[in-house]
């Protein structure tokens, strides 16, 4: 298939399993590649230590050169996410758009969102129906999902040894020349959400920004389908010239 190619970036903890819901509908029109990002559980191999965000973009660029692709349109979601906006600012050149879904890299990482995410893992252990009354009061629609929870139990005593995302800089932010499509989860146990879509706004002036009602930062599963219609619609309008 011709076009400029989608990449798929997930988010910490996961690889290129977590978009099984995308990737058909996705691949109807361009090339889709879902990645198994260094340092998280797949298939790539680790073999020097990944300090920095420059570090990470080096390797997504040594991925796209692999794969014989100059040119990318960016999805990620959360770290992934974070990944595509550094690479985006140190290879502009190789990026034609940004899609970011609840992206990390707007504030520092809390404690109240590390204890979500621990529970939430305990809450992936526990048995089927157990798992799925966590999930509507954990807000976190990915215990729902039974093939992605049997991924994480395949993957539960991994080590990650990734950088903690910093927050981005305003002169960073204001340095992204690529389209970029932002949609953020109304509930997002990661940050305010409004309050991030406002800087974005201000900021980026590529950036077109959503929030999306009832979602928290499990919005890639919460709502894949208006995700899908979003980001190919967003992606179609940048393909076509002026």
């Amino acid at each position: 298939m011709d076009g400029v190619p989608l990449v798929l970036l997930p988010g910490a903890g996961g690889n290129s399993l977590m978009w099984h819901a995308y990737v058909a509908r996705l691949g109807h029109a361009r090339p889709v590649i879902a990645v198994d990002p260094v340092g998280e559980p797949g298939g790539s191999t680790q073999d020097r230590p990944i300090t920095d965000a420059a570090d990470l973009s080096r390797w997504l660029g040594e991925v796209l050169a692999h794969v014989d692709v100059d040119h990318a349109h960016l999805v990620g979601c959360s770290y992934g996410g974070w990944v595509a906006l550094r690479h985006a600012i140190q290879a502009p050149d190789q990026v034609a758009t940004i899609t970011l879904l609840d992206p990390a890299g707007f504030g520092r990482i809390t404690a109240r969102f590390l204890t979500w995410v621990v529970v939430c893992g305990i809450a992936g252990l526990a048995p089927r129906p157990m798992r799925r009354r966590a999930a509507r009061w954990l807000r976190n629609a990915t215990l729902l999902d039974d093939d992605l929870m049997r991924l994480a139990v395949g993957t539960a005593s991994f080590r990650r040894r990734l950088p903690v995302p910093p927050t981005l800089t305003d002169e960073q932010l204001r340095g992204i020349a690529a389209p970029a499509l932002v949609l953020l989860g109304e509930r997002s146990q990661m940050y305010d959400a409004a309050q991030v879509a406002a800087r974005i706004r201000e900021l980026v002036p590529t950036a077109q920004v959503g929030v999306v009602p009832g979602a928290g930062h499990d919005l890639p599963m919460y709502r894949p389908d208006l995700i899908i219609d979003r980001a190919t619609a967003f992606i179609d309008q940048a393909e076509t010239p002026a």
